[in-house]
């Protein structure tokens, strides 16, 4: 018969293990939850502004080329 023997395992290693582990999802989820949020928040003109706008391919098609006798403020 088998004999089960556990092996002490440092807590230095054992955080890096579980950091390992978590590591690829957390980014993936983290990727995923940062475009959700631009996507929702791209209408907002402080968005617009300063974030979307200094994109450097996508920065142009959020430019506001508005005149400025259309802007009512």
């Amino acid at each position: 018969m088998s004999r089960v023997t556990f092996a002490h395992q440092s807590p230095v290693n054992a955080v890096t293990t579980a950091s390992r582990r978590w590591v690829g999802s957390l980014g993936i989820w983290g990727v995923g939850a940062g475009a959700a949020a631009l996507l929702v928040l791209s209408v907002t003109p402080l968005v617009k502004r300063e974030v979307l706008v200094k994109v450097p391919v996508l920065g142009s098609y959020y430019e506001d080329k508005t005149p400025a006798s259309d802007k009512p403020f």
